[in-house]
């Protein structure tokens, strides 16, 4: 058994350690609450300007459509890790690396698949194994519209020139605090609507239809790419929080162990020194 002074030791190791993982929980939990306010509320535009954009573009006219809806072979892939820039989140980063082994080696086996990493944990991940095309992990240092459109532009200019063939987004949707679910969503070329009934309502449109839905991709994808990040934001502090939370109810129990087994141990030196007390004084008697 180990001597007081250790088990004394571990208890102070154990409770600041305890102390630090309470305090990250409750940070955790106030950004959270804000991540969340905001995805909550961009997630009804966001959600109905990707239908609209679809709508419309399944009933252009193929002489007639855009840029971005262009379906063609797919040799090329460019796929969009979102992770975050730190750890101490549980399984929230690893889950992404494991969706985007699994569309390298089964969705898009066989093809050039390249990546670009938003936050540092992808970047540091994935750099290793695979090409890494650009890193914008600086974008959480301001995760603004205007900052995650720039990234936007870029992705849509490497579909536009040829450069890819198809364009992945993997991230964590927000679901609660304590559930995150990876998603793999086709950001370019834009997936047509397979509601027929949409499509083919009869709508007056001024100026043209194909001018509307070319102002409108720039904007939706912008948007569809902000909602994603914003997404894996607001799950990153979730993830965290209940990683914090678990972490502190472990080192609240190891460190009740502890006391116990201190507890114990100071009784057995306590008896042993009143058996020794007792043992010299009747030799001493005899």
């Amino acid at each position: 058994m180990a001597n007081l002074k250790e088990i004394r030791n571990r208890i102070s190791s154990v409770s600041s350690t305890m102390q630090i993982t309470s305090a990250m929980k409750m940070v955790s939990a106030a950004k959270l609450k804000k991540a969340q306010d905001a995805i909550t509320a961009m997630r009804p535009y966001a959600n109905k300007l990707t239908e609209l954009l679809q709508s419309l573009s399944a009933s252009l006219d193929a002489d007639s459509g855009s840029t971005y809806a262009d379906n063609r072979p797919i040799n090329k892939v460019l796929v969009v890790a979102i992770t975050s820039n730190r750890g101490l989140c549980g399984a929230f980063n690893t889950n992404i690396i494991k969706q985007c082994a699994t569309l390298t080696d089964e969705s898009f086996g066989g093809k050039q698949v390249d990546f670009v990493a938003i936050g540092k944990k992808s970047n540091d991940i994935l750099s290793k194994n695979a090409a890494v095309i650009s890193n914008h992990s600086d974008v959480f240092d301001d995760l603004t519209f205007e900052n995650v459109a720039v990234i936007a532009e870029e992705l849509m200019e490497l579909f536009r020139d040829g450069s890819y063939d198809r364009i992945e987004l993997v991230y964590n949707k927000f679901k609660n605090a304590a559930t995150q679910i990876v998603m793999s969503e086709q950001f370019l070329p834009i997936v047509p609507s397979e509601d027929s009934e949409a499509s083919g309502a009869d709508y007056i449109f001024e100026p043209s239809k194909a001018e509307i839905v070319e102002q409108l991709i720039p904007k939706s994808l912008k948007t569809q790419l902000y909602k994603a990040i914003r997404d894996s934001f607001a799950s990153e502090h979730g993830a965290r929080m209940t990683a914090m939370h678990k972490a502190t109810d472990n080192a609240t129990e190891l460190r009740d162990q502890l006391k116990l087994t201190y507890n114990q141990a100071r009784q057995a030196a306590i008896t042993n020194e009143i058996l020794e007390i007792v043992g010299g004084a009747e030799a001493l008697n005899n």
